[in-house]
């Protein structure tokens, strides 16, 4: 602001450029603005732009299969979820859709902590604490969220842990092989073994030493992994409570796996590292430069639940709907 004397009296104006941005702000004080339907947050964070982005649309309910996922691809976030059928008079529920930038999943972990956060940040504010029930695939999954004012802590219940039978370490020797490792870096006394709180992994637990020594081989593991009744893999070093996933054609790596998370306990639960009373807590992200903790507990039923924070980043709404 600038002043100009003219005898006793001062003038006072304000420059052209912040008249301008004033004008647009009243504007916007004038419009009628869309609700907000997308929200980007953080999961398994401990402040915002830490942990596991994540992409949250609300009300899709005549979006497409395929809008869904170019809107996916769009994001380049790991994954995105799409809510819709919410529902808060008698029972707080929703439903859910989750895609990663290549395909639709059956379950994911971030995305339903990040989806009851967002749930009850816009649909039960006035809430300290809320139970959320969302129909993903063909499952219901029940998640408590709390509000901590500047974020929220969700806690997930990914059911009883389905266990296959564990397998030898001459049966990976392929899936490590196509990850650039060696039958010595697994634990000699641990066998590998698939387990299933939503997604079958792969669970190779590994030396220590081993868990920066991975480099994909060019070959996408898809069709290895299938023959041991898995979806994808993640090693887990056992000594320190840290596993790293990707894609199975090692493109991209994960920053915090909710889905592998319960996988990752229930192995350690299973094979008595920790008794089943005991809260874990599991390490990831780290060569991302994301580290995340994922906080697993086994409830007296041999319940998986796993909990993290979600941090709020951005909220808006699309201008570039499809056409319904």
């Amino acid at each position: 602001m600038h002043s100009t004397e003219q005898g006793k009296a001062t003038i006072q104006y304000f420059p052209e450029e912040l008249i301008s941005v004033l004008k647009y702000y009243f504007h916007l004080l004038q419009t009628s603005m869309p609700a907000l339907n997308y929200f980007h947050v953080d999961v398994f964070a401990n402040k915002p732009y830490s942990g596991n982005g994540l992409a949250v649309f609300l009300h899709t309910e005549n979006w497409s299969t395929g809008f869904m996922q170019i809107l996916t691809q769009e994001m380049q976030q790991f994954e995105s979820i799409f809510l819709s059928q919410i529902q808060t008079d008698n029972a707080y529920s929703a439903t859910a859709r989750i895609f990663t930038v290549e395909e639709e999943l059956p379950f994911a972990g971030h995305p339903m902590l990040g989806a009851a956060a967002v749930l009850h940040r816009t649909q039960a504010s006035e809430k300290v604490e809320c139970t959320w029930s969302i129909k993903v695939g063909e499952r219901e999954v029940i998640i408590n969220s709390k509000n901590r004012v500047n974020h929220f802590l969700c806690q997930m219940n990914q059911g009883t842990p389905a266990i296959q039978a564990a397998l030898s370490h001459d049966s990976v020797i392929g899936i490590l092989q196509g990850m650039g490792l060696q039958e010595s870096d697994l634990i000699q006394d641990l066998p590998p073994q698939v387990i299933s709180t939503g997604l079958d992994y792969l669970i190779l637990p590994i030396q220590s030493n081993a868990i920066d020594k991975v480099h994909f081989c060019g070959t996408d593991l898809e069709l290895e992994l299938a023959k041991l009744n898995a979806k994808f893999v993640f090693i887990f070093d056992i000594e320190n409570r840290e596993i790293r996933t990707w894609d199975n054609a090692g493109k991209v790596e994960d920053i915090a796996t909710g889905s592998a998370a319960g996988p990752a306990a229930a192995y350690l639960y299973t094979h008595g590292v920790v008794s089943t009373d005991q809260t874990i807590h599991i390490q990831q992200g780290r060569f991302r430069q994301r580290p995340s903790v994922l906080t697993v507990d086994m409830n007296p039923n041999g319940e998986i639940l796993v909990s993290g924070s979600v941090w709020g980043v951005n909220a808006g709404y699309l201008e570039a709907l499809p056409h319904l």
